[in-house]
């Protein structure tokens, strides 16, 4: 299927709507980051992934890690995949031709906890076949959400650990989704026991007290576009906790748009925005020292989502 350009620009530009119906160019960080970077987690679909694909290049992104929701659109990403690359290589050679590559783009698959009730067997079953896709990277986005509570906590609490299960006999990571249970979700955590392969808290937004039992637990913290926003200082303060071989960089795209973008659809170019952020809350320059942090964020995300297959995968 061709794609289509629902943004209605083609370029590399970043652009606020203003009242007056008008847009506006916003300016990427200046100087430019240093590094490559990574999109721990986001959700591409189709219609404009092959342009996402291309801006991320363009900007920098290297590494995307998309998601494949077991109950919603889990197929669609799977047989759309290589096609959004390939259509993607001509928008990139239209836009950026001094750009290197399209990033490599991993799956991570699962059961989001707003979809436990779904959970049947039968999509148990076909979630497990399709995490033998050697594209797939991790098991996610799992957990629990009592928030919006979409579905019933005791469904929420069966599935999630079905799943943690799922990736002790897989030998996959984990990526989790998890609001106003974090306490629980950590508890069941340790009683099914924290996968070898890893445990990524998605689109963190704790402060300190709150953050520091998983940091204890060893898990990897991923931030998106809320460690830019105004009200987040308790996010930032934490943030400072965590050791920098476990925090990692993500968009959670179409949402979470990060400063200065804010009431954009966000995508995966807005990593640079996020890493500039985070670059500001460990007080780093522009510069080797910055270039050195940003790298290691980027290596992160790539030692947790870009190996091998694993033992149970390649049989």
């Amino acid at each position: 299927m061709t794609w289509v350009n629902t943004t209605g620009f083609e370029d590399t530009l970043f652009r606020l709507k203003k009242k007056n119906g008008e847009r506006k160019v916003v300016d990427p960080p200046t100087p430019p980051l240093e590094a490559p970077l990574a999109d721990a987690h986001t959700h591409l679909g189709p219609g404009d992934a092959p342009l996402v694909l291309a801006r991320a290049a363009a900007h920098g992104v290297d590494f995307i890690c998309t998601l494949a929701m077991a109950t919603d659109g889990m197929e669609e990403v799977f047989a759309g995949l290589d096609t959004w690359l390939e259509d993607a290589r001509p928008v990139l050679a239209n836009i950026a031709p001094e750009a290197p590559s399209l990033p490599r783009v991993r799956i991570a698959a699962g059961c989001h906890p707003h979809d436990a009730s779904k959970f049947t067997p039968e999509v148990k079953a076909r979630l497990v076949e399709l995490l033998h896709d050697s594209r797939v990277c991790a098991i996610g986005e799992i957990g629990l959400d009592f928030y919006y509570n979409n579905s019933e906590p005791d469904e929420q609490r069966r599935v999630f650990r079905e799943q943690i299960r799922l990736a002790h006999e897989t030998g996959l990571p984990i990526q989790l989704h998890v609001r106003d249970a974090h306490a629980e979700a950590l508890e069941i955590l340790k009683e099914e026991g924290l996968p070898e392969a890893g445990v990524l808290l998605h689109c963190c937004s704790l402060g300190p007290d709150e953050l520091r039992p998983w940091i204890e637990a060893g898990c990897y913290i991923s931030y998106g576009g809320a460690i830019t926003f105004s009200r987040s200082d308790d996010a930032r303060e934490a943030a400072r906790l965590v050791p920098t071989d476990h925090i990692v960089t993500e968009t959670d795209a179409p949402y979470m748009t990060p400063v200065p973008l804010r009431g954009t659809k966000c995508e995966s170019a807005h990593t640079i925005f996020t890493a500039a952020k985070l670059a500001e809350v460990f007080e780093c320059e522009p510069g080797e020292g910055r270039r050195a942090l940003i790298q290691q964020f980027h290596d992160n995300a790539l030692a947790l989502f870009d190996r091998e297959p694993t033992a149970w995968q390649r049989s």
